[in-house]
């Protein structure tokens, strides 16, 4: 059975983010001033072949945790439809 996970890394709270000041400097730049913060993130969508939604979560943690999320700078969450 095919099962659609999608995947939300971001960075911790407290890990700066010189990427998202970028964006909001570029975006005072171009006149929207209500931007006080941004942060930069990765989402990924995937399809895995298992036979349990409950599997296709534990696969999409331990992708996580090998290799699409850096544990000691990022945060992830994984949801399941």
């Amino acid at each position: 059975m095919s099962i659609k996970v999608k995947i939300y890394v971001t960075l911790k709270e407290g890990v700066l983010d010189p990427q998202g000041r970028a964006v909001v400097g570029a975006l005072g730049a171009l006149d929207f001033k209500g931007v006080e913060d941004l942060r930069i993130g990765k989402f990924m969508e995937l399809k895995v072949d298992t036979e349990s939604k409950e599997a296709a979560e534990q696969e999409a943690r331990r992708m996580c945790e090998e290799l699409l999320a850096n544990p000691v700078i990022e945060d992830f969450r994984v949801e399941v439809e």
